[in-house]
């Protein structure tokens, strides 16, 4: 319809979009994307109207109007590609096991392949690897990550990651995020894409096989690249959500297994320091230097600290260290043993990262974890505790010790 002089004609932004405003038919938009390989939903190949590129590398077949505009076609039910190439492009699919073993709270995680994945590099190929986080929790703390494959869009790992320390309340309320990525040894790394599986899907020794399609969800920014005004409203938002969950609230700050035994005939405590999982971050890297100290309270002569190594640059460290105390089993029901993961740094004060105590005056798993030790001598009893923000008492007047 043509329009009166003067009157300036308008034209719809998805018309725009889908269409080249030229004399001729109407032919889809050419992108940067459609030069490269890719999967859609909708049949691959075939010519109709794009005859620039080379036909192994020809992206779509000329599409009805609607079908460019984003709409579905009743014949198949599918979704279909929209005029924005970049909404559409398929992200491939990864193939994955998950065990959850409830006796050493551990979760298994065995990558094992993906297959089309999307083009990242000139070649038409990619270097992925994948990357596992825990949500809600520190995401050094508790990233795994596999090998990188190189200049493969069907890349096989068969690689077995592990998280320690993970018990029934987290099965219930984390995510398992799983993000494959293309290395780039030049540039940033770009992200692929993602799976998010929530761990209450799983039951407990028994294995769950996945083969699921990437998702393109956008990472959330680190707090190293947000601003100062940014950082100060996720502060205090934070601190607004623990004041709305209650004054009481403690912080979790990792966690670690704990070895008890008593034994009879030295007539003492055994105390295990095994390993720490998921500690909190003290330095700017990101990191901690993290050791343990243990004290059995009360300690009127103040001799009953023990100390650990250092483990440098690490929230998972592996201590396997053990230390005794001499004292009768009967002595042993008034005491409590206070557990107290620090940072060491050099030249200052060394930081709090968290706490523990075991004994009659405790709570949940800590009271039962003590009270098993004493009512079963010569037992070696392991359990995994949370660390909290709760600092002792007595443990403030040795700060860099």
């Amino acid at each position: 319809m043509r329009g009166r002089r003067g009157d300036r004609m308008t034209v719809n932004i998805q018309e725009h979009m889908a269409i080249n405003v030229c004399p001729g038919p109407i032919r889809p938009i050419r992108q940067i994307s459609d030069y490269f390989p890719r999967r859609g939903p909708g049949p691959e190949g075939g010519g109709g109207g794009c005859g620039e590129a080379p036909a192994h590398l020809a992206p779509l077949a000329l599409a009805p109007p609607v079908a460019l505009l984003g709409a579905t076609t009743p014949e198949d039910g599918a979704e279909v590609d929209s005029y924005d190439s970049d909404d559409t492009t398929a992200l491939g699919t990864l193939e994955f096991d998950l065990l959850y073993d409830q006796a050493s709270c551990t979760l298994h995680c065995s990558i094992l392949r993906a297959k089309g994945l999307k083009p990242m590099d000139f070649n038409g190929l990619a270097d992925p690897y994948v990357k596992l986080h825990l949500l809600p929790g520190a995401c050094k703390a508790n990233k795994l990550k596999t090998k990188t494959q190189r200049n493969t869009l069907n890349p096989v790992w068969n690689e077995d990651l592990t998280y320690s320390g993970i018990t029934d309340d987290d099965i219930t309320h984390k995510v398992l995020r799983i993000s494959v990525c293309d290395e780039d040894k030049l540039s940033h790394n770009e992200f692929i894409g993602e799976i998010r599986v929530p761990l209450r899907r799983l039951k407990p020794s028994q294995k769950k096989h996945f083969n699921i399609c990437l998702e393109r969800q956008v990472p959330l920014a680190s707090p190293s690249s947000m601003s100062a005004a940014l950082r100060g409203i996720s502060c205090y938002l934070k601190e607004l959500e623990q004041a709305e969950q209650g004054p009481g609230l403690l912080e979790e700050r990792g966690r670690i297994l704990l070895r008890l035994s008593y034994s009879s005939r030295r007539r003492g405590l055994l105390v295990g320091i095994v390993r720490c999982a998921h500690l909190a971050a003290m330095d700017v890297n990101g990191y901690s230097d993290p050791y343990v100290k243990t004290y059995l309270r009360p300690d009127v002569d103040k001799k009953s600290k023990h100390k650990t190594c250092v483990k440098k640059k690490t929230l998972n460290p592996e201590f396997n260290e053990e230390f005794f105390y001499e004292i009768e089993l009967s002595s042993l029901a008034t005491k409590t043993l206070e557990v107290t993961v620090w940072d060491y740094d050099i030249g200052k004060s060394n930081d709090f990262i968290g706490g523990v105590s075991l004994g009659p005056g405790a709570r949940g798993e800590a009271r039962k974890h003590w009270s098993d030790c004493l009512q079963q001598p010569d037992t070696a009893l392991e359990r995994w505790h949370t660390l909290t923000s709760e600092l002792p008492p007595a443990a403030g007047a040795f700060p860099s010790a």
